[in-house]
């Protein structure tokens, strides 16, 4: 028999708890909450049990006694609806942001459901619209990271060894890698690893989008040590050319992640200096922000993504690549209507 890891009968614990209508005795959960069937004895079950009790009440779960005055078999265990319950939500845009790129992240994996309905009742809360400037421009950027994401995170978590093959882009040719896993990093509109290469002794880094095949587990868990210094930036330098600077005119508290990388100058009303563009409204008031880039098309799919919020002054061929996004948006859009 598989036996159930701790956490997920603490977790399987919680869950019953919580759905009892009344509470549950000792018996019932022995008997109905997976994990605690495994107990060899009554004497084991009562040790795991009041292990779990104490571990999740120093977590914070109000898990309460309920004596009826009856036989001491009939107390039971329930968990505080009210003391547990999770207050009204205030996000501001930016930590609604974080979550919703957390969220794009594990749609990979096996909870994308549950992520997605967690956000939809989180927007349903009347986030203002801003909220969506800190994925709007970033979400396009990262391409899906495939079948390997989730046994890579696995296996950094249990630092265990990994094989698979990789396409190299430099020969073309495929070959087996045998790596220790360290980071999982994006960066350039793909996903990366970096681990130490076991054949060649030295520290590498590897598109996920080039292995071929699955991720396979080569080792135990524990084997190695992840280095507490991995520079990822060092690693995953943006190499896309020469670094330009955008010149752009933004609206006031809209683009945040822009803002962040560049220089906010002048605030300038109608026209913008230095351009014939004109604004949406003539009284409108825009910050001309100043960002460098290296990549021209990551940086188009970024601004393409705030919508009216941001108009490029320059260059020009980013200007004309952030149109051209928004023209073919546009077409979709008037396609499905």
């Amino acid at each position: 028999m598989t036996r159930t890891p701790p956490a997920e009968r603490l977790l399987n614990l919680v869950i019953a708890l919580v759905n009892t209508s009344t509470a549950m005795s000792k018996q019932q959960i022995r008997t109905s909450v997976a994990g605690y069937d495994q107990a060899p004895s009554i004497e084991a079950f009562e040790r795991m049990f009041e292990r779990d009790k104490d571990t999740l009440r120093d977590l914070g779960v109000p898990i309460v006694t309920v004596d009826p005055g009856g036989h001491a078999d009939e107390i039971g265990y329930r968990v505080d609806q009210d003391a547990y319950a999770l207050g009204a939500l205030d996000l501001t845009p930016a930590e609604l942001g974080v979550l919703s790129l957390a969220a794009q992240l594990w749609q990979d994996r096996s909870i994308a459901t549950d992520t997605s309905r967690a956000l939809t009742k989180i927007r349903a809360a009347d986030v203002a619209e801003a909220a969506t400037d800190i994925v709007a421009g970033l979400a396009p950027r990262v391409s899906a990271a495939g079948g390997a994401l989730g046994p890579l995170l696995d296996a950094i978590g249990t630092a265990t060894p990994v094989r698979f093959g990789y396409h190299a882009a430099n020969t073309g040719e495929t070959a087996q890698r045998h790596v220790e896993p360290w980071r999982v990093a994006a960066r350039g509109g793909g996903w990366y690893l970096i681990g130490h290469d076991r054949e060649r002794q030295a520290p590498r880094s590897y598109r996920l989008s080039r292995m071929v095949g699955s991720v396979r587990l080569a080792g135990a868990a524990g084997e190695y040590m992840v280095p507490a210094d991995v520079d990822v930036d060092a690693f995953l330098s943006t190499a896309g050319g020469p670094e330009q600077v955008a010149r752009l005119a933004v609206l006031p508290e809209r683009a945040g992640a822009v803002r962040a990388r560049g220089t906010v100058g002048v605030t300038v009303r109608g026209h913008a200096p230095g351009s014939t563009t004109p604004m949406e409204a003539e009284a409108e008031v825009r910050d001309v922000v100043e960002v460098p880039y290296g990549q021209l098309s990551a940086m188009a799919d970024e601004i393409a993504g705030y919508g009216a919020a941001v108009v490029v002054l320059g260059p020009t061929e980013l200007r004309e690549a952030v149109l051209e996004r928004l023209r073919a948006a546009a077409r979709l859009g008037a396609d499905r209507g």
